[in-house]
């Protein structure tokens, strides 16, 4: 099953081409949030390189969030046109359950954590044997109160995991574990493990429901209701 995955939740964008268990190309954009609008060039060059055609895709699949509030809406808005131009199905998934499977077959849980600003993280809590069993649903959460549930052997994982490090040590000491830096990577390539088992079994993401999960209000929805109450 050929499947094109796109990831624009983060700073790194990235884009993979697979086929089964097999990857063809991916394509990391680094970390500029500028780089999202280069999302359709990476995508050419990965169906060019390994002769294909969008047409020639089973399936599309995109990273729903959380993460950037427009690096998401970038990666949807481009997906969803792939989708209508060639009539390919679409797998949407969590990307910190995308991140997380940088872990497979891990013998402790895995809290991948993404920089969510303001104080604050996106994080969750998951269980990756060759997929990810969500322990703890996504969520927008102080670091404190996110490592105030966790009491045993822990990997940490993630943007916010390495901004967060020293309050994470000190809160939990030698329950935190920390893997190698290119794990903190978001990759698109994670996230077609989780996708291709989904379209396997027929459990694809009408267009109408793909919508980016943000889990807060953007500054411009804040805005506005601070305007509507005055």
């Amino acid at each position: 099953m050929k499947i094109l995955t796109i990831d624009t939740s983060s700073n790194c964008s990235s884009v993979s081409l697979s086929d089964g268990s097999t990857l063809l190309g991916e394509c990391i954009l680094g970390e500029d949030r500028s780089n999202s609008g280069r999302l359709l060039e990476s995508v050419s060059g990965l169906l060019k390189a390994a002769r294909l055609t969008p047409e020639g895709l089973d399936a599309l699949a995109v990273s729903l969030g959380p993460g950037s509030f427009t690096g998401v809406r970038v990666g949807i808005a481009t997906v969803k046109g792939l989708a209508l131009a060639t009539g390919k199905p679409v797998v949407g998934f969590s990307s910190l359950a995308m991140l997380a499977m940088n872990l497979p077959f891990s013998s402790h849980p895995v809290a991948p954590m993404y920089d969510a600003r303001k104080g604050e993280v996106y994080a969750a809590l998951y269980r990756c044997g060759s997929l990810p069993e969500t322990l703890v649903s996504d969520a927008v959460i102080g670091p404190r109160e996110f490592l105030a549930g966790i009491s045993k052997p822990t990997i940490f994982v993630g943007d916010g995991a390495v901004r967060y490090r020293e309050l994470i040590v000190s809160t939990l000491g030698e329950l935190a574990i920390f893997p190698p830096w290119h794990a903190n990577l978001p990759r698109a390539c994670a996230g077609a493990v989780i996708a291709r088992e989904a379209a396997l079994s027929g459990k694809f993401t009408p267009l109408a429901l793909l919508n980016p999960t943000y889990l807060r209000a953007s500054e411009a929805e804040i805005a506005k209701r601070r305007r509507d109450a005055l």
